[in-house]
């Protein structure tokens, strides 16, 4: 079901389906839930309330990023819409700009959060900085990437105005530049079931990086994805999914 919740001044809208407990999924930076959790929604949906919000200026959830973007906002809506939605206590799945939230609504608000799995979160300014600019470099993708340029068009541009997918990456490019670090003694605020992916190949999150958070995560658990770069449950299903179900049906039980 797709419907619309005002929370922190925004019409935050969301797909709701399933049934259960409740289980928000957070999607990665110029994407969507539906894009990103394809290959995962069938397998959940019969044990959890799936909840897919688009972050503000993403997709349907209009917000003009030139007034100001910044991911320390993403978690104020991200706790926002829960209490809207009456969700006391939830479960977590987020990619990329989604897990970064996640890990400091975490920080934020432990008692809320029952169980979280984090693909590929980026808590330092670098390397994250460098590969912003790489990568999210409005002219370069015409160039590189037409094909994704056209996607992020036909996702954005409709609800957001045209040209909004380029004032979006620029934003969020430039938000990454001046981005802080989540420290050690935040994450070791986070006692809960926590499962970090991580791709081997992943330029936001070097491997080195991932068992740095592993190690301040006093109930954390990694998976490292051999062969495979940042979108982890989109590029290696066979092997993220079946880590997921175990995870999430053990968390949910003990919950």
């Amino acid at each position: 079901m797709s419907d619309t919740v005002r929370a922190n001044g925004l019409d935050i809208h969301f797909l709701r389906e399933g049934q259960g407990p409740p289980l928000l999924l957070l999607h990665g930076a110029t994407s969507m839930g539906t894009h990103d959790w394809g290959a995962q929604r069938p397998l959940l949906r019969s044990d959890f309330t799936l909840y897919m919000p688009d972050a503000r200026g993403h997709h349907r959830t209009v917000y003009d990023v030139r007034e100001g973007w910044s991911r320390t906002t993403l978690v104020d809506d991200a706790l926002a819409f829960a209490d809207a939605l009456g969700l006391d206590q939830f479960h977590v799945m987020a990619l990329s700009m989604g897990a970064r939230t996640a890990i400091e609504l975490a920080t934020r608000r432990p008692d809320r959060v029952l169980s979280m799995l984090v693909i590929g979160p980026a808590l330092r300014q670098q390397p994250a900085a460098s590969v912003a600019r790489r990568r999210m470099d409005p002219d370069k993708l015409l160039e590189d990437e037409p094909v994704w340029v056209s996607e992020l068009q036909q996702r954005h541009d409709p609800h957001q105005g045209e040209g909004s997918w380029r004032r979006l990456l620029e934003a969020i490019r430039e938000d990454t530049q001046h981005m802080t670090e989540v420290m050690p003694e935040e994450l070791r605020r986070i006692r809960l079931p926590v499962l970090l992916v991580a791709g081997d190949n992943d330029p936001w999150m070097p491997l080195d990086e991932a068992v740095r958070v592993k190690r301040q995560l006093p109930e954390g658990t990694l998976l490292v994805v051999p062969d495979c770069g940042h979108v982890v449950e989109a590029e290696r299903p066979g092997i993220f999914n079946p880590a997921m179900t175990q995870f999430f049906r053990r968390t949910r039980s003990a919950a």
